[in-house]
């Protein structure tokens, strides 16, 4: 193998003794994640919107965006919870490009995987400790979600690793909700089979052991759109195509059917300026919906302090380094339609 061993990587348990959760954030946690999943459960008729920045490569502006979204939770709270999208690790599709924190604690440096994981876990605690917002990672790297995994209140699976089968066994084991996105490809019995995967028992080999799994019944599907064999952007957020998933979602007979719709990527066709009328077209079909009403619980919507995109290693606090995203003052605006809407 021509691999060149760097350095050692700290376990999780050590990492988690350096960082430790306080009682009161264990309890805080609890309490967001009985939130959550009785919103999944159809226990409660508020909706969750997972939003925040495409990548969170900065932690003084990270820390910023999710104090603004804790006063708006405030404001929306019978009808709206908040969950920061504070997305650590970054698919690249062709694997060149910035990573995410988890790899260059820095934006603009190289990579320093150790540090990273010290990097990502400090900045999942203080923000949990200034805001009292739980947040929702992405599982790239299905070994590292140790490192998070006392945190997290919510884990989606990308477009790109849900026909992987390490990322539908370790989802099983999961205790927490897990999203799964639609592939790229957009084939909906793809994205079924790996929800239905995900929700049993398995038997597998994990971070050097044999380990053993109940299935997870809060993992639920993820609307991206999809990208034809042109390279052509195919939403699938609109009435008919909620209305069709719906019902093969249904016939599956799986635990706690449950929908979000990713209002960017391929939705969008990567045209971040489009997600407020998309989150507002979602929330007009469910209102003409009986089903579509029982089974969409929430958004997925890119923002950040300030919109759009530059190259990492740009000075522009809180703008994005990897995709284009709404800014603050049309985020706070969505969110406030988004919670009278869904009243």
């Amino acid at each position: 193998m021509s691999f060149k061993y760097l350095q050692k990587i700290p376990t999780p348990e050590a990492i988690k003794q350096q960082m430790p959760l306080s009682a009161k954030l264990v309890k805080v946690k609890a309490n967001r994640d009985k939130d959550i999943l009785n919103v999944l459960k159809g226990n409660d008729r508020r909706m969750l919107l997972i939003i925040g920045p495409c990548s969170a490569d900065d932690e003084e502006a990270l820390c910023e965006y999710v104090g603004r979204l804790a006063k708006l939770q405030d404001k929306v709270r019978d009808s709206l919870i908040l969950i920061p999208r504070i997305y650590t690790n970054k698919p690249r599709t062709t694997g060149e490009g910035y990573k995410g924190m988890l790899t260059h604690p820095k934006a603009g440096e190289g990579p320093n995987i150790a540090q990273g994981i010290k990097a990502i876990r400090r900045m999942h605690v203080r923000v949990l400790n200034e805001t009292g917002l739980t947040a929702a990672d992405e599982m790239l790297y299905p070994g590292n979600y140790p490192y998070l995994e006392d945190i997290l209140s919510y884990v989606t699976i990308g477009a790109r690793s849900v026909e992987n089968q390490e990322h539908r066994l370790t989802v099983s084991g999961l205790d927490i909700p897990v999203g799964m996105k639609n592939p790229t490809s957009g084939d909906l019995n793809v994205l079924l089979n790996s929800v239905q995967a995900a929700q049993i028992q398995h038997t597998f080999i994990y971070n050097g052991w044999e380990v053993k799994t109940p299935g997870n019944r809060l993992t639920h599907c993820i609307l991206r759109g999809a990208i034809d064999h042109h390279g052509q952007s195919i939403p699938n957020y609109h009435y008919e195509d909620l209305i069709q998933f719906t019902q093969l979602y249904l016939k599956r007979n799986l635990a706690n059917p449950a929908l979000i719709v990713d209002t960017n990527h391929a939705n969008s066709n990567k045209n971040f300026r489009e997600q407020s009328r998309i989150a507002q077209e979602v929330m007009h079909s469910r209102s003409k919906s009986v089903e579509l009403k029982e089974i969409i619980k929430g958004l997925m919507v890119e923002s950040y302090l300030k919109e759009g995109r530059q190259e990492p290693g740009g000075r522009a606090f809180g703008q994005s380094i990897t995709d284009p995203c709404l800014g603050w003052d049309e985020t706070r605006e969505l969110i406030l339609k988004l919670a009278d809407r869904s009243k």
